[in-house]
């Protein structure tokens, strides 16, 4: 039965990599084994990954024994060393868990499968876990058995399976394997519910792991209809400014279908998604707030900010030089800001900014600064056209402007002075900031 599962699985990708995430332990051994059979079944490529997390004494012997192990079964091996620099309140399971991903999603190619051996057992332990830490639907669907990772896919197919029936897969193969002393270490929430909580609900209900994960079923069938409602909704929704919400449409909604809609747009825009009381403070102080006040929310690599009816999303901002003054002798060669970002020139068939200018610089708003805009008469403050502009308030201190021989000829994406303009045979426009991150 084990062994027809790993075979289904590996039928629609026959011709890809697999890489089977191998530890040494029962698990990822049986997974492994069976892999060996289905490679002589089935031809396909099969290749195993041992990562050393330096966390045990007997870390080298373990990886030792791997690499043993894949020269019986004839199956390629590479093994990676990870450093795990944890800082205050950092989770160990956390960070070398987000380690070891990363290096294993960088060996997939376009469609190749991670294999890794969650079983049955692991299902209903990460949704108690999930369970306590009072997750939603998307927490109680704990794993799903494929799923993307990097250009390819992560699979579990193990999951129906129960670590006693592993175990006696392993026993009847006569397979051995590594016992990692730090399994019984209950400070770690898993283990707790592995050896305290698991067994206990086991003896009263014995084929609780099957009800737990049938219950991780109705849940990511829950997640699935609840991402469609939000995706919908997010169609609805846009702001003025392309990536942000409209505050007026968002309010529109329900409160559970508003919290559910930024959820789905914080996860569209790449960010980590906030805790309930983040989430709740969006709504609160930044959806209700007046709309000529510029409230933030922020936590870990991202904030929400507020302008106008638009809600924003970005990296933090950090504090840069406004009074620095950084020449720009080449267009053609993108200009790197500190703690701005990267400015770029890019070719266009329209009006654009001669690169031909000498003594070309990038500058900040100070204050005072002047401008004449096309069509018009008189000059205006920088000031009242970036109100005009509708650019957001943490913008416009960090607005590069071109000055040439120390006049302003161009604010980057609102105005270029016509004296310094190719109308023809155009080469190179001003283009908005290209950030890392955002």
């Amino acid at each position: 039965m084990l062994l027809d599962s790993v075979l289904n699985m590996c039928h629609s990708r026959s011709d890809k990599t697999f890489f089977v995430g191998y530890s040494g332990g029962l698990d990822s051994h049986v997974l492994l084994h069976l892999m060996a059979q289905a490679r002589t079944l089935r031809g396909i490529d099969v290749r195993a990954v041992h990562i050393n997390h330096q966390l045990s004494s007997r870390a080298h012997e373990w990886e030792q024994h791997c690499k043993k192990t894949c020269e019986n079964l004839q199956i390629p091996y590479q093994s990676f060393t990870i450093q795990l620099d944890l800082s205050a309140n950092d989770s160990l399971e956390a960070i070398a868990r987000e380690k070891r991903y990363s290096i294993l999603s960088a060996l997939l190619k376009k469609d190749d499968v991670l294999l890794t051996a969650h079983h049955q057992d692991d299902q209903a332990e990460t949704l108690l876990l999930q369970l306590v830490r009072g997750a939603g639907p998307k927490g109680l669907a704990a794993m799903p058995t494929l799923k993307s990772l990097g250009q390819g896919f992560q699979a579990r197919p193990l999951l129906l399976y129960s670590r006693a029936e592993l175990k006696k897969y392993a026993i009847d193969n006569g397979l051995h394997w590594i016992e990692d002393e730090s399994n019984e270490r209950l400070n770690f929430s898993r283990n707790f519910i592995r050896h305290e909580i698991l067994p206990l609900l086991k003896k009263r209900w014995p084929s609780v792991t099957g009800t737990l994960a049938r219950v991780s079923t109705h849940c990511a069938e829950a997640q699935h209809l609840l991402e469609g409602v939000a995706k919908q909704d997010l169609l609805q929704s846009q702001g003025r400014v392309a990536g942000t919400l409209s505050i007026q449409k968002v309010l529109s909604l329900d409160s559970a279908r508003q919290r559910q809609l930024i959820r789905q747009w914080i996860k569209d825009q790449g960010f980590l998604l906030p805790s309930a009381v983040k989430l709740n403070q969006i709504q609160t102080d930044v959806l209700l707030s007046a709309s000529d006040k510029v409230p933030v929310v922020s936590w870990k690599n991202c904030e929400v900010r507020r302008y106008l009816d638009d809600l924003y999303i970005l990296p933090p901002l950090v504090s840069h030089n406004e009074y620095q003054a950084i020449k720009w002798d080449r267009l053609e060669t993108p200009l790197e800001i500190p703690n701005v970002g990267m400015l770029k020139a890019v070719d266009t068939s329209n009006q654009c900014f001669r690169k031909d200018i000498p003594n070309v610089s990038v500058q900040f708003r100070i204050g005072g600064e002047q401008c004449q805009l096309p069509g018009r008469q008189c000059h205006h403050r920088l000031k009242n056209l970036m109100q005009e502009w509708k650019v957001p308030t943490w913008r416009r201190d960090r607005l590069p402007l071109i000055y040439v021989n120390k006049e302003l000829v161009a604010v980057v994406g609102y105005y270029i002075n016509s004296e310094f303009v190719k109308k023809e045979n155009c080469l190179f426009i001003l283009t908005s900031l290209k950030k890392k991150g955002g």
